[in-house]
């Protein structure tokens, strides 16, 4: 039986901890006082664990390096992270676009059964215990310097090493890129990092006014000069620096690159998409006849929100203390026009503390993709977000974590 070491207590080294634990024993360094700190807020304290989709809509989703994740996926599937946390008392439950929760709606039940899972396999956890450092001898690791409680470092021999740090997004839940850092130390390539499914900031203060105000059944368009090169629709929220909530949040991780070339992005809220511009300035020449006499502005107010009437009309140019019944068939098309697109300027991304994940990472060209070995190492592999790997929202990412980690853990049954 060989010593295995798990640096970092979230997703991916859990996961890797149960599957090493198999034929080896396994120490799984935390440096929290808790095992899952990050699950516990994902999903909003719901934890949307995975998404039961079929392998190729679960490689779609994945925005970076896709392909490399073809292995992992196969061999452990949303099935089979659905059956696992059943047999350890945590029956799930799958709602709209797929995506999988517990059935108590509670982040924890998804750590507990992880925790007994552990248990089970007799796991050595340490929790409050900081990985400092990683001993290299040649193209072998020979074990890790760990902080305990604040105490001077120990050094800790280990037959492999597993590193499942995480990223850099969510710093708060211990998310501080110890990860990256052990790899270049290593001579690994690392890859630019950036926040991803995150909130983007505007160049316009006028969503500031209209703070946390949400938005359904709406689209959001991204443009490149006149090319559109993102649509989603779903909803939204403005907030005192921009804008946020799903249809963001992939915006983000779809458009984040171009953010950090410094460049600015025209956009566009289509707040009635259902409706064409012409059906839509006739349901405003409709709403108008019902109240002839009423000001333009308070019409508006009967298709949109009310706070948002005032950005419609300053965008319309047209002045809302005005009589509806003196709006012309042209200014019914401008009005119309302002609801179907909605200017706003994008001009970033919020940052690692708001960001749901990491873009970027340990270079994938370093890794086995079948085992998470580093090609350069014979006994260390990375999982989780720590490499440059990941997806949209809906439990994507989160499989990526349980997939890679169960990959390192099962790759040491035979490798070391």
């Amino acid at each position: 039986m060989k010593e295995i070491t798990v640096i970092g207590g979230g997703a991916s080294g859990m996961a890797a901890a149960v599957e090493a634990s198999a034929f080896h024993h396994v120490t799984l360094f935390e440096k929290n006082e808790k095992l899952g700190k990050k699950l516990y807020i994902t999903g909003k304290g719901r934890c949307n664990l995975t998404n039961d989709c079929d392998p190729d809509t679960l490689i779609r989703n994945v925005k970076s390096n896709p392909k490399f994740l073809h292995s992992a996926f196969r061999s452990y599937s949303p099935g089979d992270v659905m059956e696992f946390l059943r047999a350890h008392g945590c029956p799930v439950k799958t709602e709209r676009g797929n995506r999988v929760f517990p059935v108590s709606d509670h982040s924890s039940d998804v750590i507990k059964a992880f925790e007994r899972a552990l248990a089970e396999k007799k796991v050595s956890v340490r929790l409050n215990s900081e990985v400092r450092g990683i001993k290299q001898n040649g193209d072998r690791i020979e074990g890790v310097f760990v902080s305990e409680n604040g105490a001077s470092l120990r050094f800790y021999a280990s037959d492999a090493v597993i590193v499942a740090t995480g990223g850099s997004s969510y710093p708060l839940t211990g998310s501080t890129g110890d990860g990256y850092r052990f790899a270049e130390a290593l001579g690994l390539n690392v890859t630019d990092r950036h926040p991803s499914l995150v909130p983007l900031e505007t160049k316009e203060s006028w969503p500031k006014a209209l703070s946390g105000l949400t938005l359904k059944n709406v689209s959001l368009s991204v443009f490149d000069g006149g090319k559109e090169i993102f649509y989603e629709f779903g909803e939204m929220l403005f907030t005192h620096f921009g804008i946020s909530g799903p249809i963001v949040l992939t915006a983000s991780s779809e458009l984040a690159g171009r953010f950090y070339k410094g460049e600015c992005l025209a956009a566009s809220i289509d707040l009635k998409p259902a409706l064409s511009l012409e059906t839509l300035s006739e349901r405003i020449r409709r709403e108008i006849d019902e109240t002839p006499a009423s000001s333009l502005q308070n019409v508006v107010k009967r298709l949109v929100p009310h706070a948002l009437s005032p950005v419609i009309m300053e965008t319309s140019g047209i002045d809302g203390s005005m009589r509806s019944s003196g709006l012309s068939k042209e200014g019914r098309v401008r009005l119309a026009d302002a609801l179907k697109k909605l200017p706003i300027t994008l001009t970033g991304t919020r940052g690692f503390s708001e960001a749901v994940i990491t873009r970027g990472g340990v270079d994938v060209k370093e890794i086995d993709p079948k085992t998470m070995r580093a090609k350069r190492f014979q006994n260390l592999y990375f999982a989780g977000e720590v490499l440059d790997v990941d997806a949209l929202t809906g439990g994507f990412n989160l499989q990526i974590a349980w997939s890679t980690g169960t990959a390192a853990g099962r790759a040491l049954r035979e490798e070391v």
